[in-house]
Parts: C-alpha cells; sequence; structure tokens
C-alpha cells in the first residue's frame, strides 16, 4: 500500500510537470495563459464532481467554514494557474515551475508571521539560500541576457505565493469536509474568477478548436486526476517521501521545456534552480516529517 501510495504521489506530480509543458504548447499556438487555466480548471472540477458523486458521504457541504475556507483555497489554485502559465508564456516552463516550487519558503514565512512556526537560524539560512537561486535562476542582474522578464519571474513568484494560499486554505477547510467537497468548491471559485480576465472569443473557441484535445489533456491529468491521486496517495506516504517525490514535478516540465519545446537554460540558471530545489525540498523534509501525510503542503 506504501509503494502504491507513493507511486500516486510521484505520478500527480508528473501529471503536474507535464501540465506546464502543455500549457507552455498552447500559448506558444497563441492561446491567452487566463484562457488556458480557466479550462485547465473547469475541465478538473468536472472530474473532482465525479469523485465527489462517487464518494459523497462526510462531504460537509452543509458547512459554512468549509464554503469560505474552500473559497480561499480557490482564490489561490486560481491564482497560481495563471499567475503559472503567464510565467511561461514570459519566460520558459522550467524557470515557471522551479519560481513556482518555492510556495513551501511563503508557506514558512506567512507562519513566522502567524507564529505557526518558530523561526531558526538554520530555517532563515534556508530562505536566504532560495533567495540567492531565485536571483540566479531568474538572472535579475542581467534580466535581459537571462531570457526571462521580469513580469515573467515576478508571475512565476506570484504563482508560488498563490499555491501557498491554496495550501492555507485547503488546510484549514480539510477538518469540516472531504478533500473532494473542498476541491469542488475551489474549482467552481477559479471558473467564476477566471471567467472574466479570459480573452472570450478565444474562450469560446477552444470548443470548437483542433487543439481542444490538449485542453482536455491538460485539464484531466492537470487539474482532476493529478489531485485524486495526489490527495489518495498522502494517506499513506510519510510527509518526508512526499516533499522528495514532489520534485518530480519541476525536474518533468523542465525536461519538458529543454527536450520538447527547445527551451535553454544557461550554467547560471541551472545553478540556480539546483539550489532552490535541494534547500526546499530539505526544508520540507524537515519541517513535515512529524505532520501527518493528510496535509496537502507540497508544490
Amino acid at each position: 500500500m506504501m509503494g502504491a501510495s507513493t507511486a500516486f504521489v510521484a505520478l500527480a506530480a508528473f501529471f503536474w510537470g507535464l501540465s506546464g509543458g502543455i500549457g507552455g504548447i498552447l500559448m506558444a499556438d497563441g492561446w491567452d495563459a487566463f484562457v488556458v487555466s480557466f479550462y485547465r480548471g473547469v475541465i478538473g472540477l468536472l472530474c473532482v464532481l465525479v469523485w465527489l458523486m462517487l464518494r459523497p458521504r462526510g462531504s460537509g457541504l452543509a458547512n459554512r467554514r468549509l464554503w469560505f475556507w474552500s473559497a480561499i483555497a480557490g482564490l489561490g489554485v486560481a491564482g497560481n494557474f495563471s499567475f503559472y502559465f503567464v510565467s511561461i508564456g514570459q519566460g520558459s516552463v522550467a524557470v515557471a515551475a522551479t519560481l513556482m516550487y518555492c510556495a513551501p519558503v511563503f508557506v514558512y514565512l506567512a507562519s513566522f508571521a502567524l507564529k505557526l512556526e518558530r523561526p531558526t537560524p538554520l530555517k532563515w539560512a534556508a530562505i536566504a539560500v532560495v533567495m540567492l537561486g531565485i536571483v540566479l535562476l531568474t538572472g535579475i542582474y542581467d534580466i535581459g541576457a537571462s531570457g526571462v522578464t521580469a513580469i515573467g519571474a515576478g508571475a512565476g513568484l506570484l504563482s508560488g505565493l498563490s499555491y501557498a494560499i491554496f495550501i492555507f486554505g485547503f488546510k484549514y477547510a480539510a477538518p469540516h469536509g472531504s478533500p473532494q467537497a473542498i476541491l469542488a468548491i475551489a474549482f467552481a471559485v477559479l471558473a467564476v474568477i477566471l471567467i472574466w480576465p479570459g480573452d472570450a472569443d478565444q474562450a469560446v473557441a477552444v470548443l470548437s478548436t483542433p487543439d481542444w484535445p490538449l485542453f482536455v489533456v491538460l485539464g484531466v491529468f492537470g487539474a482532476g486526476l493529478s489531485f485524486v491521486l495526489y490527495i489518495i496517495g498522502l494517506r499513506h506516504t510519510a510527509p518526508a517521501v512526499a516533499s522528495i517525490v514532489a520534485m518530480v514535478e519541476p525536474v518533468t516540465a523542465s525536461l519538458f521545456g529543454v527536450v520538447i519545446l527547445q527551451q535553454t537554460l544557461v550554467g547560471p540558471q541551472i545553478l540556480g534552480m539546483g539550489l532552490i530545489l535541494v534547500t526546499v525540498t530539505a526544508l520540507s523534509v524537515t519541517s513535515r516529517s512529524a505532520r501527518p501525510p493528510s496535509d496537502l503542503t507540497t508544490s
């Protein structure tokens, strides 16, 4: 059971990594980042609703707190999806995925501010290393040479911040209902939010475009099946193991960008990526080793 659960977590991270590459392909074809994010969320919503219908017991849908915190999670996942694809459009899949992987750092900073986590010199040092990695990855010191725009770097970090908001929303909603109910509300909120900034003509055109199979694959594997597999897998996976396995996502996204989309990374960017991935994973492992594996806290 534990081996299968770890495989579920790895498969979910793999699907999330692929979703960045698929989004990159769609945006290279001219599709708006918000339209791509909208359909990823809406198709994910349909998948989660099927899960909710199959497992309706203990949904907690009559609980107001469930709705409140699930809506907060929806705001987070809407920002995560949209900023992630904006970052890809303004930079590269590898950079966007790695910046999003910084989400645990934002969780730490918020936990410090809310006194939920005790800051230590080691944790501050780890955060400083991640910041150094961000500087190297994005090439802030020479933004033109790195091929990453300021908007791309900012959007990538905002996608990580948004995921941190989703983490907190999901965590506080969890005691009041089932994961499938929380995700159903969150994705519904995402759909309502992202219908406005997206290109209306493109949103309609998706229904008849030859690219529609890519949208379906993105939604099913990047938002529906992946979340289901991840949550089921966490029930029998140690938090430390889940944190390490989650590295499959940025690695998969990076390889997709380099191999399929033929995007390039220079030496300092590769070094920065390595600093971020190793440090964030170490932070997650040390922080979550004592927590129950049911927490949804990886990027």
